[in-house]
């Protein structure tokens, strides 16, 4: 891959996957990004379980299916992990360059991750030092992810014909594609939640940098096995009532019973979300979030959206991955863009990524 060039974002999610290939311009000395391709192919339930791929064949078939119809040229890609083979500290290390932390960081990170070091790949990012700072200390982002996921995942993405260049986790793309959207605020605290069909990523970010992560496996699909559950329907038509379609036979659910297990699993959710948040806050010297902007599939949850914001008392806005991105209306209907954007917010930051990237 030619240094500089963005790879394609491929985000393999428990539900689907999602492909996206962004061009980069210069423009009065600004960066200007445009969308170039993007699709979508839905998994069949249960391909991805945990993290763990129990369906190689249909994910390597989406990707190839998607390839196919974008018809893209070059093949290498940024992929994300995210879940429990995924570990993401902030740690606290003597001031040294990025050399010597490269050095030093295995011993180090042994005292950090609850894993054989010899089974995890270790990624490091020295975090914004403070040059005030009178302690000689900084502070690093660790990240360790289990190589058999990792090896999985460029597996499905080698046998589909790509080749896996850049691997990131999701969480940080999320922040990625934040950060070529907003306007990065320098000194707030802000939530990012990628709420995805089986796992949830929650990244503070303080004064643009992040200070704490964790991956919370809840998500879209708890609602829909509570509309299954509860309503007697199928996974499709759960699926179906989860985000606002029809059923043939819509008589047969009411609207409030539909709205009851909805606000219900919203409550859990929330309060799962609401736990993190505390966590940190109990860490924390300013924890005051100024915003959480909410992404991923199961953003477009009414419900979800609004208990959200009646638990943590602040205002949520929904991530829009495309807001600063180029589109052409001629090669991009404007309406699917605007639906299926909060889906996108992975793919779009792991498309601004270029081989040699360091996280985060």
């Amino acid at each position: 891959m030619a240094k500089g060039k963005l790879a394609l974002g491929l985000d393999i999610g428990s539900s689907g996957v999602k492909l996206i290939s962004l061009k980069e311009s210069r423009r009065r000395g600004e960066t200007v990004y445009s969308l170039q391709s993007f699709g979508m192919k839905p998994l069949p339930p249960e391909a991805i379980v945990d993290g763990a791929l129990m369906n190689s064949t249909a994910i390597v078939q989406a990707i190839q299916e998607l390839v196919g119809e974008l018809k893209l040229k070059h093949k290498e890609v940024a992929i994300g992990v995210s879940g429990h083979s995924v570990i993401i500290k902030k740690i606290s290390m003597p001031r040294m360059s990025q050399d010597e932390l490269e050095e030093a960081i295995p011993w180090e990170a042994e005292q950090h991750i609850p894993f054989d070091m010899k089974d995890v790949n270790i990624d490091t990012q020295i975090l914004k030092a403070d040059a005030n700072d009178q302690t000689g200390q900084m502070d690093v982002l660790l990240v360790a992810a289990k190589k058999d996921m990792v090896n999985d995942y460029s597996q499905v993405v080698s046998e589909a014909g790509l080749v896996p260049t850049v691997i990131d986790v999701d969480a940080f793309a999320v922040q990625n594609a934040f950060a070529a959207n907003y306007e990065v605020p320098a000194d707030e605290t802000v939530v990012l939640i990628n709420a995805g069909a089986a796992v949830i990523n929650i990244n503070i970010l303080s004064k643009g940098v992040t200070v704490f992560t964790r991956d919370v496996t809840i998500g879209g699909n708890q609602f829909t096995e509570e509309i299954q559950k509860q309503l007697s329907v199928s996974y499709e038509e759960a699926e179906a009532l989860k985000v606002g379609g029809g059923r043939a036979d819509a008589d047969a659910v009411v609207p409030q019973e539909v709205e009851k297990v909805m606000t219900q699993v919203a409550e859990q959710v929330a309060g799962e979300i609401q736990r993190s948040l505390d966590f940190y806050a109990g860490t924390a010297a300013d924890a005051t979030f100024a915003k959480v902007y909410l992404s991923g599939g199961t953003a477009k949850v009414p419900a979800l959206f609004k208990t959200i914001e009646s638990r943590v008392g602040v205002p949520v806005e929904i991530l829009q991955p495309f807001k600063r991105i180029e589109i052409d209306n001629r090669k991009f209907d404007p309406a699917f863009i605007m639906d299926v954007a909060p889906q996108a917010a992975v793919a779009v930051g792991l498309a601004l990524r270029k081989q040699g990237d360091k996280l985060g």
